[in-house]
């Protein structure tokens, strides 16, 4: 065993590879649709992907969000963009492994069948139970309500990349009922079924090892990262170690 510690911009990175290579994408992107919904660990996701296509280049993830969470007292707007951005890109839809830039994940849902995919961020996860939550601030329920409605109507996978960095203790449905009850403030939570990929997902879909928390925190830029205690075979291991070393130099991400 090892250990090594993440920060949560290389967990994002170290996600990103792992779901690139998922085998559902793949199928997808020869023959069907993918909807990336913007979000800060989907940007990395959509890098990999349309580094695939030849694209990568065409695509800037510093505005691929809608609603964003930043320090205290830094101001954002509704649009999803902060002071003196640019204007949100859209979502990243990928029809027949072709790029349809500028779409959003509303343009395609009532297209969207079996076989497709959409990947959709969270901002909560249980990792014993193996579930997510995503805040809402649109009072439609924004895109995560469409996501679920197609994958419960139409069987579309619905996988959701998150950072252990976002991990909370358990209780999602009741602590949902509570934030979204009359009088509460602030945005609303909706617990959401679909297949999750966190850092310690990764590293065994990438290398076969097994990956578990070991600590966390830190400081001058390693603040929520995670001390991560990684076993396996020898080869594995090796493995793990240089898909670790490969990441771990990611810079933060600043908006």
């Amino acid at each position: 065993m090892f250990s090594f510690v993440l920060t949560p911009a290389a967990g994002k990175r170290l996600v990103a590879r792992a779901v690139a290579d998922h085998p559902a994408l793949g199928a997808a992107l020869r023959s069907g649709t993918v909807v990336l919904v913007a979000g800060t660990t989907n940007g990395y996701v959509a890098e990999e992907l349309l580094a695939r296509i030849g694209r990568a280049g065409e695509f800037d993830r510093n505005r691929f969000f809608r609603g964003v969470t930043v320090a205290p007292r830094r101001a954002t707007t509704a649009t999803g963009r902060l002071p003196d951005a640019g204007a949100f890109p859209g979502d990243v839809v990928l029809v027949d492994g072709a790029w349809r830039k500028g779409a959003t994940i509303f343009d395609v849902a009532e297209s969207l069948r079996e076989g497709d995919v959409i990947l959709k961020g969270a901002n909560a996860v249980d990792l014993s139970r193996r579930r997510a939550a995503v805040l809402i601030g649109d009072p439609r329920g924004g895109t995560v309500a469409v996501a679920i409605g197609v994958a419960a109507g139409r069987r579309v996978r619905l996988i959701l990349p998150v950072g252990v960095e976002k991990r909370v203790p358990g209780g999602l449905d009741s602590l949902a009922a509570r934030l979204n009850a009359p009088g509460a403030e602030g945005p609303r939570l909706l617990p959401v079924a679909g297949e999750i990929v966190t850092e310690l997902d990764a590293i065994t879909m990438l290398t076969g090892a097994a990956a578990e928390l070991a600590a966390g925190g830190g400081v001058g830029g390693a603040e929520g990262a995670v001390w991560l205690a990684v076993s396996g075979s020898a080869s594995q291991e090796k493995a793990a170690r240089d898909l670790l070393e490969s990441v771990c130099g990611e810079p933060p991400f600043n908006p």
